[in-house]
């Protein structure tokens, strides 16, 4: 008997403790507020507070730690890309001597990136023209670039 009190009591308890927070959680979504003194929704702002600035910090993290991933990877990229240069080089060699292709290493690739580093590299050595700037428009924000022909100029 004893132990069907003490369990009837827990149940009641934990009735309570449930009715309790849902109380709050409709507090902190913003319902139910008109009952509140300004003490009561001073702290349920400062618990807001703490749970945004910890939502922030957060989000910052993770955006720290994606950085992160991506400056290592630019990186290894960019070893990658120094490599396949210095194979592409060395192949360009080997034809100019020979005075025709060569089958080297950097051409036996596999047959789905077989042009794909050529292609690449081609891209990479692409050299823009050099611009000039009318002294009157530097700093401007023009949204139609001078190569396309018109201009917003008034």
């Amino acid at each position: 008997m004893d132990q069907i009190q003490n369990l009837y009591h827990e149940v009641t308890r934990l009735k309570t403790k449930y009715e309790s927070l849902q109380c709050c959680q409709s507090h902190l979504l913003g319902e139910e507020l008109g009952p509140l003194s300004v003490k009561e929704l001073q702290k349920i702002e400062k618990q807001l507070d703490r749970t945004l600035s910890q939502a922030r910090q957060r989000k910052t993290q993770l955006l720290v730690e994606r950085m992160e991933e991506l400056r290592k990877k630019e990186h290894d990229l960019g070893e990658e890309n120094k490599q396949l240069k210095i194979k592409l080089e060395e192949g360009q060699c080997l034809e100019a001597d020979v005075g025709g292709p060569v089958k080297t290493a950097a051409n036996k690739q596999h047959p789905s990136k077989s042009n794909h580093s050529e292609q690449q590299m081609r891209y990479h050595q692409f050299i823009p023209q050099v611009q000039t700037f009318d002294a009157r428009k530097v700093g401007r924000s023009d949204p139609a670039p001078g190569w396309l022909g018109w201009s917003f100029d008034s």
